[in-house]
């Protein structure tokens, strides 16, 4: 029997005919109704082209059940921070770190024709879904991706996997899933399946999967900053992406959502270890989506609220729900990431420096050895840096001695934090 039924009251999101946060004591007003997520994509990956390729990261073998009693032994833990919703995908997502063609990667539970559905992939999904429901979260299941979406042979093949899912969804009567039709669906990459690329027939393929689930909410993500009106008329939840957007651009693209009128929520359900887009998040009340490409989604992803990026989003989502803490020293506020034992392959490494509260941080100095190797500008602080969520890897060699990260604030402060290896 579910014990967490999703709810929907204009722009506000309710969790058993109350708003959510609304159940905590001191909790503030403004955070009331909105679903604070993370993009948890990989929570049932497998792959069944190499599997062998994921044996890393300190484990021996890969194994997809472990993958997701991890994540589902991970739930709670996120919850008591403010946590109430993340997002899975039936296809996952790009290993975007360690895998240069992610086509190479099968994680598709579809026949070509779209008819059946892995009984394995099942059993994960039913699993996941149904720890989430215990502890009163939120599972948004996307469907489709796009590296894995083109295994489906023709437009009838995807129409027939949106109601092969969808009726996998409505059969075990979940209560607590917001369907997610496709991740990202104009981007170029899906050209090769214009049935899902274009805002006239994914807003076909939002009808279909609201009436094969049995009236589930419905949505779907187009790329970072891009918004479509028609698509947004055709859902019940605005899913949006942020990617590589400044704080500036994430109000803007809000803003031109509201003033289509629709009364709708939104929710970015993927943005980037940018926490401090939760600014605008919380100042706009509407729902934000944090991504973090090392820890959440390269298989098998490190779960938990892993020190540095994780631990400051938590703490970013508590301190704006108004769950208390006990306070994290002064010291602690700044964490030079990347040195952790076992997120390495190849010898390569993804250097950056993590700040609970990034929006005083002007800028960031990287030295190797006591030579500057690189400044960062803009959050993430990453070295080598291209988007808000990929950073090229340092090949760490013996000459690697000492990495230090020179912080200095916008109150004219300068923090140091080094890493001797």
């Amino acid at each position: 029997m579910s014990v967490t039924k999703i709810g929907i009251q204009g722009e506000k999101f309710l969790v058993n005919g109350k708003l959510t946060y609304s159940e905590i004591e001191g909790s503030k007003p403004s955070s009331h109704g909105l679903l604070m997520n993370a993009r948890f994509i990989q929570g049932i990956f497998d792959d069944k082209a190499a599997p062998e390729r994921f044996a890393r990261f300190g484990q021996s073998v890969y194994n997809a059940d472990k993958n997701t009693d991890d994540l589902i032994a991970a739930l709670p833990e996120w919850y008591n921070y403010g946590l109430r919703a993340f997002t899975v995908g039936l296809q996952g997502g790009g290993p975007v770190f360690t895998i240069e063609d992610w086509t190479s990667v099968h994680n598709n539970p579809f026949s070509a024709d779209g008819l059946t559905f892995d009984p394995a992939y099942e059993q994960r999904l039913d699993k996941l879904i149904r720890a989430a429901d215990e502890i009163g979260m939120v599972v948004i299941v996307s469907l489709f991706y796009w590296s894995q979406a083109i295994q489906f042979r023709d437009g009838l093949a995807i129409r027939n996997a949106v109601k092969t899912a969808c009726g996998i969804l409505k059969k075990n009567k979940y209560t607590n899933v917001i369907i997610e039709v496709a991740n990202e669906f104009d981007i170029s990459l899906w050209k090769r399946l214009p049935h899902i690329q274009q805002p006239q027939s994914m807003s076909y393929l939002l009808e279909l999967a609201r009436e094969s689930s049995g009236g589930m909410p419905v949505g779907s993500s187009l790329g970072g900053g891009a918004i479509n009106q028609e698509v947004a008329e055709a859902s019940d939840v605005i899913l949006i992406h942020a990617n590589n957007q400044t704080r500036q651009e994430y109000y803007n693209m809000i803003k031109k959502v509201r003033s289509w009128g629709l009364g709708k929520p939104i929710v970015c359900n993927e943005d980037s270890p940018c926490i401090g887009m939760m600014e605008v998040a919380f100042q706009t009340e509407t729902s934000w989506g944090y991504y973090n490409n090392l820890t959440k989604q390269e298989p098998p992803a490190f779960w938990g609220v892993t020190k540095g990026e994780d631990e400051f989003f938590a703490r970013r989502i508590a301190e704006g729900v108004g769950i208390e803490l006990p306070p994290l020293p002064v010291d602690d506020h700044y964490y030079l990431q990347g040195f952790e034992p076992l997120i390495t392959i190849e010898n390569k490494r993804w250097i950056r420096l993590a700040s609970l509260y990034p929006e005083t941080v002007n800028y960031v100095e990287f030295y190797r050895n006591g030579i500057l190797i690189d400044t960062a500008y803009n959050e993430p602080f990453m070295i080598q840096n291209e988007t808000t969520w990929i950073q090229q890897p340092w090949i760490m060699t013996s000459e690697d001695k000492e990495w230090t990260a020179k912080v200095f604030l916008a109150d004219g402060r300068i923090i140091e934090r080094s890493v001797k290896l």
